[in-house]
């Protein structure tokens, strides 16, 4: 069964080019999706980074769902520990107040950040993650569950109340994102474009052998519902893709050596001075990336979806030239058979 086909976009920030451009870069790609056919747009939330613009996902959700039609718009994720769960309520009702039916709120307990910034936003960081259950519980009370009676903050609501909420999602790299989905029975997204899919598997067997269905409950559901976000990165040809991917490898050795940079240009990668151990760590994470030319990459998704379990794939492609990460997202709808709609095609 071919799994659903969304996108996650981390706003990246590409060296050359300011972090308000990424954000711009966002917007364009978003209405551009839209008139392809993917299902979800997703926004990633980053704090303090020169790696990622995308400080306020809820923000870009809002405006993209403003400028487009059909495609769902949602965040992957919103960072709960830092905020009141009202709020977020509220920043989501909004967004589901501008289109109706086409919201998602992704849900995530990390940072998003270093630990100095985590307390920049929230001065009892330390705490917060540890209530990230409670929160969800009042965020999903807000959202129209209902608080419980000895709640002190029950007969708050959270406005604009409309016929339709967003849709609940809980996202995660580790265990125990999975327990906390299961545990409310929402929606589950495992991060394997953090990981190279480490932990996985394990992660998703226990969403599903621990899911509980709340019957009666609107925005829960009867049975697990699994989706996995993969980096992937499409092109006319395999040589193309792999040349294209050097900019992801180069900044992907920078990450994992604890720095965060802009994304350099395919020109800065291959003028880096590797030395011989980082050229075997790139030679490792390229035999596992997923890319090369449409119908490989549509292979290896459906591949990694089956062996998983997932019905969805939300796909992360960085690339330094906007217009290259355009068209490798183009090239995966058609291969992928997304029903594109000609009346939105003059975003093109």
């Amino acid at each position: 069964m071919t799994p659903g086909l969304s996108i996650l976009d981390q706003s990246t920030i590409a060296s050359g080019r300011g972090a308000d451009q990424a954000i711009r870069e966002t917007l364009a790609l978003a209405r551009l999706a839209d008139a392809w056919g993917y299902r979800r747009y997703w926004l990633a939330e980053h704090h303090n980074s020169e790696a990622h613009a995308g400080a306020a996902p809820e923000m870009l959700v809002a405006a993209i769902a403003a400028t487009t039609r059909r495609i769902r718009v949602g965040t992957a994720g919103v960072m709960l520990p830092h905020y009141s769960a009202l709020k977020v309520a509220e920043q989501f009702r909004v967004a589901e107040a501008i289109a109706p039916g086409r919201i998602d709120l992704g849900l995530g307990r990390a940072p998003g950040s270093d630990g100095r910034t985590a307390f920049a936003l929230n001065p009892n960081a330390a705490e917060a993650a540890e209530r990230f259950p409670a929160q969800v519980m009042e965020l999903l009370g807000w959202l129209g569950d209902g608080l419980p009676e000895s709640h002190p903050f029950r007969a708050v609501r959270a406005q604009p109340e409309g016929p339709t909420r967003p849709e609940v999602w809980i996202l995660g790299s580790s265990d125990y994102g999975a327990q906390v989905a299961a545990h409310f029975g929402l929606p589950y997204c495992f991060a394997h474009f953090i990981t190279d899919g480490h932990g996985a598997a394990e992660a998703l067997a226990l969403y599903r052998q621990a899911f509980r269905p709340h019957p009666g409950r609107p925005g829960r559901l009867a049975a697990p519902h699994a989706a996995i976000g993969v980096f992937a990165l499409a092109a006319e040809t395999e040589a193309e893709a792999e040349r294209l991917f050097r900019s992801r490898a180069l900044w992907r050795l920078h990450r994992d050596s604890g720095r965060y940079p802009p994304l350099p240009s395919v020109e800065e990668a291959e003028a880096y001075p590797y030395t011989e151990a980082e050229r075997a760590w790139v030679e490792r994470l390229r035999a596992r990336a997923i890319l090369g030319a449409p119908e490989q990459v549509r292979a290896r998704l459906e591949a990694l979806a089956r062996e998983l379990g997932a019905a969805e794939v939300a796909v992360l492609t960085a690339c330094h030239d906007p217009l290259a990460r355009q068209r490798s997202y183009a090239l995966l709808a058609e291969a992928f058979g997304l029903s594109r709609d000609s009346s939105l095609a003059a975003a093109e």
